[in-house]
C-alpha cells in the first residue's frame, strides 16, 4: 500500500491563454489534514476539480491511492465541491438513502455517519429548514458514503457563522481520527486550516509556493529575542557561545536571534557584563499569518497577496 493518498506530478490547466494550475506537485500521505491555503483565485478549487476529475489537465499527472491515471480509485475518494448539492424537500436521512443506493450504503452506515455528523437527531425536519452549518455538514455525511480513504472538501467553512465554523472543524478532526481518513482541504481562511492542519500546502497564481508540516510551520513561526544594542556582532557571538542558537538575523544597531527566550535576563546579563549597552530587549511573538503573507510576496507576481485574509 502506497503511503500516500494523493500525489500530483507536475499538473498544469489552461483556460485558453489563462494558466489557471501551474506546474502543480502536491504530495498527501495517508493520514494527513492537508490544508491547501491560498488568495480566493489562486486556482484551488480547479486543482480540486482536476484531482476529481472533473476537469481535464492540460498536463502533468494524478497519482491516487498508490495508482496513477485510474479514474476507477476515484470510488476510493469522497468530496464536497463549493457547496452540497441536497434535496431541500427531503430530510436528512431520505438524502442518505437517495445517496448510499448510488455506492451500496447500509442502514447501519446511514446512522452512523449521521451520528458522526452531529445529524441523529432532527427527525422530519426538511432540508430546507437546515442552518449553512447543518447543510454543510450534511453534505460531509454524504462525501463519507461508501468509505472513501480520502475526502476532498472545498472551502468547508465558507460562509459559516463562528459556531457552524467550529462544528465542521470539530467533526473533520473526528472523522480524521475515528475513520482514519485523509482529508485535502481548501481555504483562504487560515484561521480555519491552523486548527486542524497536519501539512499545508501554499498555493498562489495557480503554483505551489511551499509545503510545510505543522511542525516544520511552528519552527518557522517560533518567538524570538528583539535586541537594541551598541555592538549587535559582539552581542551575537556571546549569545551563541553561552545560550545557542541555529537562527539569527543581525543588523547595524539591532539583532534578532531565536533562542530560548526565557533566557532573555540572563543573556541581558550577560551582554550588560561584557560592556554591551542594552536599550532593548522584547520577545517578538511571531504569527503564522505573518507567515504566510511573507510566502506569498515571495512569489513576486502582480496582485501582491490578492484576497488572503
Amino acid at each position: 500500500m502506497s503511503e500516500y493518498a494523493l500525489r500530483t506530478f507536475g499538473l498544469t490547466k489552461n483556460f485558453g491563454y489563462k494558466i489557471a494550475v501551474n506546474q502543480l506537485s502536491i504530495n498527501i500521505r495517508r493520514g494527513d489534514i492537508y490544508g491547501f491555503i491560498g488568495p480566493n483565485g489562486s486556482g484551488k478549487t480547479t486543482a480540486m476539480k482536476l484531482v476529481l476529475g472533473l476537469l481535464n489537465p492540460s498536463g502533468g499527472m494524478i497519482e491516487l491511492l498508490g495508482t496513477a491515471g485510474n479514474r476507477k480509485m476515484l470510488k476510493r475518494v469522497g468530496s464536497l465541491i463549493e457547496s452540497p448539492g441536497l434535496y431541500t424537500d427531503c430530510t436528512a436521512y431520505e438524502n442518505m438513502k437517495r445517496f448510499s443506493i448510488l455506492c451500496g450504503g447500509s442502514e447501519n452506515e446511514i446512522s452512523y455517519l449521521l451520528s458522526m455528523v452531529g445529524l441523529a437527531g432532527i427527525g422530519n425536519k426538511k432540508v430546507k429548514s437546515f442552518s449553512l452549518g447543518m447543510k454543510q455538514r450534511l453534505g460531509i455525511a454524504i462525501a463519507l458514503l461508501g468509505h472513501p480513504e480520502l475526502l476532498v472538501l472545498d472551502e468547508p467553512v465558507n460562509a459559516l457563522d463562528p459556531m457552524g465554523m467550529k462544528g465542521v472543524r470539530d467533526m473533520i478532526m473526528d472523522i480524521n481520527k475515528q475513520m482514519g481518513v485523509t482529508f485535502f482541504i481548501s481555504s483562504h481562511l487560515l484561521g480555519e486550516l491552523e486548527k486542524i492542519s497536519t501539512v499545508y500546502g501554499i498555493i498562489n497564481q495557480g503554483m505551489l509556493v511551499e509545503e510545510l508540516t505543522r511542525e516544520q510551520l511552528d519552527e518557522r513561526c517560533a518567538d524570538n529575542l528583539h535586541i537594541c544594542c551598541s555592538n549587535p556582532q559582539k552581542a551575537l557571538k556571546i549569545i551563541l557561545d553561552k545560550f545557542g542558537s541555529n537562527r539569527y538575523e543581525i543588523h547595524d544597531n539591532f539583532l534578532d536571534i531565536w533562542t530560548d527566550v526565557r533566557q532573555a535576563a540572563h543573556i541581558n546579563r550577560e551582554l550588560v557584563i561584557s560592556d554591551i549597552f542594552v536599550s532593548e530587549i522584547s520577545v517578538t511573538k511571531a504569527r503564522y499569518e505573518d507567515y504566510f503573507l511573507s510566502r506569498m510576496g515571495n512569489m513576486n507576481v502582480g496582485g501582491g497577496v490578492g484576497q488572503y485574509v
